[in-house]
């Protein structure tokens, strides 16, 4: 018997959401589509009835991905109004809960130089996602000028990104902790207003 679109769809979902955590928590090169696909409970046959490639898979988790990290982003900044929300935002991004839990996270963290190398539909998407975190950091930015606000933002998320990958690199607990702290100060210093 014929499964449903709505059948296949959620088939495509399923094996979405296991590739995304897979991949967060693996990379993209050590997980094998038997090893996705088991994880989605379907047969690793399966895999090219949804898909035409892997790096058809890796776009598509990336887009889903980064949406979700965008939007709690952005949940959480809404909650109070410029650089508190702003603060808040940041310190969720860089918790040692984000940091310890890599499959559940940010795809630009965990991914981040697996997805420089993927092909141009892949890399697009990831800067499309890139630019997704930047624009909520501006909507909390207060007191300056669009384009000032837009360049911290660039550096605000690529700070963010970069220590989030650092932390979970380095052994040292405390070396780690500090790189989360640091950087979430700085980042909320750099959009305090000029006194």
């Amino acid at each position: 018997m014929r499964k449903s679109r709505e059948e296949a769809a959620r088939t495509r979902e399923r094996i979405i959401a296991a590739a995304a955590e897979e991949f967060r928590e693996h990379g993209v090169v050590a997980t094998g589509l038997a090893d996705l696909m088991k994880a989605a409970g379907l047969t690793h046959g399966g895999f090219y009835k949804h898909f035409a490639s892997k790096d058809e898979l890796v776009k598509e988790v990336t887009a889903a991905t980064v949406d979700q990290t965008t939007s709690l982003i952005r949940q959480v900044a809404e909650k109070r109004p410029g650089l508190k929300g702003l603060a808040d935002a940041v310190a969720i991004y860089l918790s040692p809960e984000h940091r310890d839990n890599p499959g559940q996270g940010c795809a630009l963290a965990a991914l981040g130089p697996e997805l420089g190398r993927g092909d141009a539909r892949t890399r697009a998407e990831a800067a499309d996602g890139f630019l997704k975190l930047v624009d909520v950091l501006v909507e909390h930015a207060e007191g300056m000028r669009p384009d000032q606000a837009r360049k911290r933002a660039i550096a605000a998320a690529a700070t963010m990104i970069g220590a989030m990958t650092m932390a979970r690199m380095v052994q040292d607990p405390d070396l780690s902790d500090t790189i989360l702290k640091s950087s979430a100060d700085l980042v909320v210093r750099s959009f305090e207003r000029s006194r």
